[in-house]
């Protein structure tokens, strides 16, 4: 029987094994072979933060190769005949490719995008001279919009899907350990392309199919069921169903579908600002001192209210992070946060966005489905032309100042390399919006000390939280229902938050698809 309990450790033990040992010890009073950590948190409530673990008992010795052999050995080489194309390369798009290996499915997957490493030099083109490659960028190519954005794995959706499957495939293929015991894991961006490269190996090893520069221009419908994908340069793939894993900003994706009038439906999502503070003062905010222990991690934040019965909330925290240029498309500002396995940086950031409703996207001139991504469109233009240089400058404001209506004399130091310039930011977003982030932000002021300050940066715009549409699909085969073999999936289809979520529905999806053809061959 397994033996599993808490206990509360001091920031200056959590890395002393025999320490922990002797305090698993006292509290168990009796003797083991050894204990494995099943999982890790910070408490901060109190001024002397305490790591908190769960730790269980074990009779003998774990195996860490072991596992990750077992877990390899399940991808054996596809030998059957049918074959699916994925759109998209990103976590939905290749947890399904996998998962349609183990049930002996081939995948071809399109990516219009680069390999993971080639996609650096399209971000160091905008970064440093404003470039937009609109096929390889922040959200598109080899490991979606979640390579280059922190590689965070947390994930409310526990109920989709398996977590600990997700966390030990990611193990198998490179990632620390520790993942799976983090109650906020994350692998950094500087970590996570050589992870992917594995799972792209291990794909291809066991006969799957990547292709990179695939932009997909149609999806082939024959007797109402999808037969494949047609790619840019008019090449068709051939396969015996679909898996539409686009991401949340496949624009191109979403008028096609439109186009041939298959149906897509308007989603509720948000936009706002990125919020970057010094990140010594979140720690201090966090840990109720002015010095952070150097074994504790890098604070974060997570704040939610309702200004005016409209939900604002942080997205996408990055501590010791990077706000970095996310575009699709030349002319159009788009902001997201990133950091390093280290966190380290001196800088943290955060989205901070309120949610949008339909009576919010009428003024924007398109309806139907397609309108929430109209609206989207016409704030990034906007935030680009703020500047009147046409660059990446992002527009920026003191938080103090957007609160108290005044455009900023000067603006602080950032880690937004393209730079930034003083802009009113309440000329680029809806009024609605506007009232609803300054009331969160002086709200969260009074929950939080020295979260309202001058040394906030506001950065715009936050536009892609999510994707604008949903794709519908039967929740029992995961088919679309007006498409046969045609299975919507992960984040662009509207049915994922992030990576480990969007990577549970690639497996289920996946599995569903696989089913459809009967027993494995």
């Amino acid at each position: 029987m397994s033996y599993i309990f808490e206990i509360a450790v001091d920031p200056d033990y959590i890395h002393d094994r025999d320490h922990l040992r002797r305090q698993i010890e006292k509290r168990a009073g009796r003797s083991f072979a050894d204990f494995a950590v099943r999982r890790r948190s910070v408490d901060a409530r109190s001024r002397h933060p305490k790591f908190m673990l769960q730790v269980e008992l074990l009779e003998e010795a774990p195996d860490a190769s072991m596992i990750a052999s077992s877990i390899l050995s399940q991808f054996e080489p596809v030998k059957g005949e049918k074959r699916i194309a994925v759109i998209g390369a990103g976590p939905a798009g290749y947890f399904a490719a996998l998962e349609l290996i183990r049930c002996g499915v081939k995948p071809i997957v399109c990516e219009r995008g680069r390999d993971v490493l080639a996609r650096r030099k399209s971000l160091k083109l905008i970064q440093q001279d404003g470039v937009v490659d609109p096929d390889s960028n922040y959200c598109y190519g080899e490991g979606g919009a979640g390579a280059y954005s922190d590689g965070k794995l947390y994930t409310r959706s526990v109920k989709r899907g398996n977590v600990g499957e997700i966390l030990d495939i990611f193990v198998a293929h490179g990632a620390v350990p520790d993942i799976k015991i983090d109650a906020h894991p994350h692998i950094g961006s500087n970590r996570l392309p050589r992870i992917i490269e594995r799972m792209r190996e291990t794909i291809i090893g066991c006969g799957g199919i990547i292709r990179f520069g695939a932009r997909v221009e149609d999806i082939l419908i024959e007797n109402g069921a999808a037969v494949g994908v047609r790619l840019q340069d008019r090449e068709k793939i051939e396969a015996d169903g679909v898996i539409l894993a686009c991401g949340h900003s496949a624009r191109g994706i979403f008028r096609m579908l439109c186009e041939k009038k298959i149906r897509i439906e308007a989603k509720p999502f948000a936009v706002g600002v990125r919020v970057e503070h010094p990140q010594h003062m979140i720690d201090e905010m966090q840990y109720h001192s002015n010095k952070r222990h150097p074994n504790l991690p890098a604070a974060n934040y997570r704040l939610s209210c309702q200004i005016n019965g409209r939900g604002v909330y942080s997205f996408c925290m990055c501590p010791g992070g990077f706000i970095v240029p996310t575009a699709t498309e030349p002319g159009e500002i788009v902001l997201n946060g990133m950091s390093l396995a280290g966190r380290d940086a001196p800088f943290a950031n955060a989205g901070m966005v309120a949610e949008i409703r339909e009576e919010d996207l009428a003024p924007y001139g398109e309806e139907g489905p397609l309108a929430a991504m109209a609206f989207q469109a016409d704030i990034e233009t906007r935030a680009f032309d703020a500047s009147g240089e046409k660059s990446q400058r992002a527009p920026a404001q003191r938080m103090t100042d957007f609160v108290e209506g005044r455009v900023s004399s000067t603006l602080q130091k950032t880690s937004y390399i393209p730079g930034v310039h003083s802009y009113p930011l309440d000329r680029l977003l809806p009024a609605s919006v506007t009232e609803a982030l300054k009331g969160a932000f002086t709200e969260f002021g009074r929950r939080k000390r020295d979260y309202y300050t001058e040394d906030a940066l506001l950065l715009a715009v936050e536009t892609r939280t999510s994707s604008p549409v949903r794709i519908p699909r039967i929740e029992v085969t995961m088919m679309h229902p007006q498409v046969r073999e045609l299975y919507p999936c992960g984040e662009g289809a509207g049915y994922a938050g992030g990576i480990v979520s969007a990577a549970m529905d690639g497996v289920r999806v996946a599995g569903a698809a696989a089913e459809s053809f009967g027993p494995k061959d």
